[in-house]
C-alpha cells in the first residue's frame, strides 16, 4: 500500500462535472492498493495517518494530528501510486491490486478511518475525477514502500 498524504486548506472532487466530495481544512489521501496488502495493512496505515502529526501548534512545530484538530479527510483511490518504472518509460501496474479487490479494500480503509472518529469524504472508485486542492504548506508525506 502506498499513500500520499497532503495537508490542505480545502479540497474537492468532481465526477462528470458534479462535486461528489469536499472538505475544508484537513488532509487528502491518495491511496494505492497493492496485491500483497492485507486487512492488517489497512488498519496499520489508517492508524498511522490519523495520528500523523502534520499540523502546527502556536510555535509552528508539527504537533497535532487530524484527530487533534478535529478536521476532515478526503480519500482518493489512486492505483497509479503503484506504478513501477524500473524498466523503460511506460509505467507497469503489475503490483496494483485487481480492481474488484481494491474497491473492497478501499471501502474497508474508509470504514477504518471513520472508526477512528474522523470525518471522511471520498472519491469515486474507478471513475475519472477532477480533483482540486488548495495545499497548505506544502506538507506532503509519502507512506508505504
Amino acid at each position: 500500500m502506498k499513500a500520499l498524504v497532503i495537508r490542505v486548506n480545502k479540497a474537492n472532487v468532481k465526477v462528470k462535472e458534479r462535486v461528489i466530495a469536499s472538505i475544508g481544512k484537513g488532509i487528502v489521501i491518495f491511496l494505492g492498493l497493492e496485491k500483497e496488502d492485507t486487512s492488517n495493512t489497512i488498519i496499520e496505515m489508517a492508524e498511522k495517518i490519523v495520528n500523523l502529526r502534520i499540523f502546527e501548534n502556536e510555535e509552528n512545530k508539527l504537533t497535532y494530528s487530524i484527530k487533534d484538530i478535529d478536521e476532515s479527510i478526503l480519500c482518493i483511490p489512486n492505483f497509479t501510486l503503484c506504478a513501477n518504472i524500473d524498466k523503460g518509460r511506460r509505467p507497469s501496474f503489475e503490483r496494483a491490486m485487481s480492481k474488484e479487490e481494491a474497491k473492497k479494500y478501499f471501502e474497508n480503509f474508509i470504514m477504518v478511518l471513520k472508526s477512528k472518529g474522523v470525518n471522511v469524504e471520498k472519491g469515486e472508485f474507478g471513475e475519472h475525477m477532477d480533483i482540486i486542492l488548495e495545499i497548505d504548506g506544502p506538507v506532503n508525506i509519502i507512506l508505504g514502500e
